[in-house]
């Protein structure tokens, strides 16, 4: 495995907040916290973190506390979305000052963008943005993908650092992962989770496991093992984990899910089960359901 500065596992951190919506300061302490004691870092406002629904305030003050709270410890992600560039470059330059070590940015979703789009984007961001910019494609959200050979042109650019890949195919995977396996300053993180001792075992330079939340000291586990090329242990941490993210994926939308990762969160006096408009809680009985399963 190449010694590349961006690798490991990066947890796609969920947003904390109180019953008013507003940014539980406390609890994304108490988070950082526990993910710096168990050596991984937080994708801050990613898919997991409800990074759609997050203002721009309190954005900027996740990431302020968040960097605070590592006290240099782990890397910072700072996840950008939205479909305003120039109120992304903002939140980009303001994060960056703030001290958040990478950018991830998802692609602008409203309108459906051809591929010279796509690469005209992240082109124009990385020339815009002072800190360094990470790649995320996530087919599920965006409801678009961005091509491989894209990828490998974006791949060249020096303020681009890597990519962050939730697509589930494991061809592409491999064709992400042969653009960055040669390469010191291009990392590729698996954002499927199921798939990270795979991912790994080809290549990869990371992973960004949502039941990370919950579990992180698996994950980094998985990682290690993959990483002395312990493949036994990955894969039985792989099936492990896989059976915790059922507990709150199973048979629930993306969105219910979150909700139900919080509520497994709260058992361990993480952050309370709270959600951001559009998304609410879970019923009460099925809330006591996910902490029985526990």
């Amino acid at each position: 495995m190449k010694n590349c500065k961006y690798r490991g596992v990066v947890v796609p951190m969920v947003t904390p907040v109180t019953e008013d919506g507003m940014l539980d300061v406390p609890a994304v302490e108490r988070i950082i916290e526990f993910f710096a004691q168990n050596n991984v870092a937080p994708l801050l406002m990613g898919t997991t973190g409800e990074g759609n629904s997050v203002s721009a305030s309190d954005g900027l003050l996740m990431v302020e506390t968040a960097v605070k709270a590592s006290k240099g410890r782990i890397l910072i992600y700072a996840g950008l979305t939205g479909n305003c560039f120039a109120e992304q470059l903002r939140q980009a330059e303001a994060y960056t000052k703030a001290g958040a070590d990478v950018i991830v940015a998802t692609l602008p979703s409203y309108y459906a963008l051809t591929d010279e789009q796509m690469y005209g984007y992240y082109k124009t961001l990385a020339d815009s943005i002072t800190g360094p910019l990470m790649l995320y494609n996530i087919l599920a959200t965006t409801h678009m993908t961005i091509p491989v050979e894209v990828v490998k042109r974006l791949a060249d650019h020096p303020n681009i650092v890597g990519l962050k890949d939730s697509e589930r195919d494991l061809e592409r995977m491999q064709q992400c992962i042969a653009i960055s396996r040669d390469r010191e300053d291009f990392a590729y993180f698996c954002g499927w989770a199921a798939q990270s001792a795979y991912s790994l075992s080809i290549g990869g330079d990371g992973i960004v496991p949502s039941t990370g939340n919950y579990v992180p000291e698996m994950f980094n586990d998985l990682y290690r093992a993959a990483s002395e090329g312990d493949m036994t242990t990955a894969n039985r941490l792989q099936d492990e984990t896989n059976e915790i993210a059922k507990i709150y994926q199973a048979g629930r939308t993306l969105g219910q899910s979150l909700t139900a990762l919080k509520v497994m969160m709260q058992t361990k006096g993480l952050c309370e089960p709270w959600m951001l408009m559009p998304l609410t809680r879970l019923s009460a009985e099925e809330e006591q359901s996910i902490k029985s399963r526990l």
